[in-house]
């Protein structure tokens, strides 16, 4: 069975052949240039749980400097390092979901206790250059100490100490938390626009920019599925089949918003996709449910809505939404919403066409694939709320369920059910819908480029 990834992620990295490559390199200015250094490769965790004291410990193969504070709400022990190679299984330190337990490994390696402060981890790449531990906490404790030190020839220990603290003294810390990671954050338009180098905003004549958005990722898992399959892997690998679907017809410029596995914060993502005046923007992700949830399968397409459709959507956008709090990123206050007639014009007029994909994606789908008894639904997702582009989030199915993950974990169901999106894609963008021209840009292209410059003027006009 194909895992999505997963397995391939955590293999031991091994170098043969390195000295071929060197030998046979010709020589240049560029090549004399120092390469950078290979980032540090962590072998393994475990957590050792004592009376007092619970400690979790990264084996590396080299040492790291560790940069660790607290934050509430939820409650969260952060550890910043240097981009380090994790080579360890990505579901060793994650809870696993409550019916599927029997086919799942212990949540932790541990010396013989349980631990009562951590109740699970995670770790994985944050950035270019950075990756961030995030310890999830049952209630109020510090971080001791985040010392790394060597242990034996070629191996080194980053031991993550923690202890219970007092309610009060953790709020403190925590706020002092925040306020740290904040000063650290590089503006949002100081971010890279991943794969955006040689992108152009659309214009009469030009390719509609479509930007496919896999969820999560580095350090934001998703969604954890029978047999360790993670979301974040499936997502990613669905989004490079789709994304070579459309390029194939060389009608769309792409966009993903990762490439790799790394994370994006959902703002980042939004913000990205109005940057680009992307016509299109998809966000792509598995669901997984706990207690029983293993007779709930299919797909389902997701628009916003300042209310949600049912229970159920209202579920779904509270798990997603809290991305950026799985990967330790603090919550900012979103100054989005603006309250003026040109801006809610241009929202209403780009949920309108979300609502038309929606559809259309819906219909397309169940050509190749299942979708969920009530297929259609909408709530506050945060990654589609940009005023200007027309977005849908298409939950690919359900971990939790076997015929599912069976078909998220194939390779072959993958190219199908790819392959219909892509016809959605080309539907909604086709002139004959749209009643343009034959030169391939669409009225959708052209409505979210004005629309971004409405809202943008309608944004700038309510700060003065």
């Amino acid at each position: 069975m194909d895992f999505g990834g997963i397995r391939r992620k955590w293999l031991p990295v091994r170098n043969y052949g390195l000295a071929l490559v060197f030998a046979c390199a010709p020589f240049s200015a560029a090549s004399a240039q120092p390469a950078a250094p290979p980032a540090p490769i962590a072998i393994s965790a475990r957590l050792d749980a004592g009376v007092r004291e619970t400690k979790l410990i990264f084996v590396l193969n080299d040492c790291v400097k560790a940069e660790s504070y607290v934050l509430d709400h939820p409650a969260r022990a952060i550890v910043d390092l240097p981009e380090v190679n994790f080579q360890i299984d990505p579901t060793a330190g994650l809870k696993p979901p409550e019916p599927h337990k029997r086919h799942a490994r212990p949540t932790t390696e541990t010396s013989g206790q349980v631990s009562n402060l951590v109740t699970s981890y995670r770790f994985g790449r944050l950035a270019p250059g950075k990756s961030r531990i995030v310890i999830d906490l049952s209630g109020p404790a510090e971080m001791v100490s985040a010392t790394c030190a060597p242990a034996a020839p070629g191996i080194s220990e980053l031991k993550l100490t923690l202890a219970p603290q007092a309610e009060g003294a953790f709020r403190t810390a925590a706020r002092a938390g925040a306020e740290k990671q904040a000063a650290a954050a590089p503006p949002p338009e100081a971010a890279p626009q991943v794969g955006a180098d040689d992108i152009k905003s659309p214009a009469d004549g030009q390719r509609p920019i479509v930007v496919l958005d896999p969820g999560h990722g580095g350090v934001d898992t998703g969604a954890l599925g029978r047999d360790h399959i993670l979301e974040k892997f499936l997502v990613l690998d669905f989004a490079k089949v789709l994304a070579a679907k459309l390029r194939e017809n060389g009608h769309y410029q792409v966009v993903l918003t990762r490439e790799d596995d790394t994370f994006v914060p959902l703002g980042e993502r939004v913000r990205m996709a109005r940057d680009l005046h992307a016509a299109l923007f998809v966000s792509l992700h598995a669901d997984a449910l706990a207690g029983g949830g293993d007779a709930v399968q299919g797909a389902t397409v997701y628009t916003v809505s300042d209310r949600a459709s049912d229970a159920e959507a209202a579920r779904v956008a509270e798990h997603e939404n809290k991305a950026d709090s799985a990967a330790g990123v603090e919550a900012r206050e979103d100054a989005s919403d603006v309250n003026d007639i040109l801006f809610d014009l241009t929202r209403r007029e780009t949920r309108a066409y979300s609502h038309v994909f929606a559809r259309s994606l819906s219909e397309y789908w169940k050509v190749a694939a299942r979708l969920n008894k009530n297929p259609r639904r909408s709530a506050g997702f945060v990654v589609l709320k940009a005023p200007d582009v027309p977005s849908v989030l298409l939950e690919l199915g359900y971990l939790s369920n076997e015929a599912d993950t069976a078909d998220l974990t194939s390779p072959a169901w993958r190219e199908k059910a790819a392959a219909q999106v892509a016809r959605a894609i080309d539907s909604f963008f086709a002139p004959s819908q749209t009643g343009t021209s034959q030169t391939g840009t669409s009225q959708a292209a052209k409505t979210a480029a004005s629309a971004h410059d409405g809202a943008l003027k309608a944004t700038q006009s309510s700060g003065n």
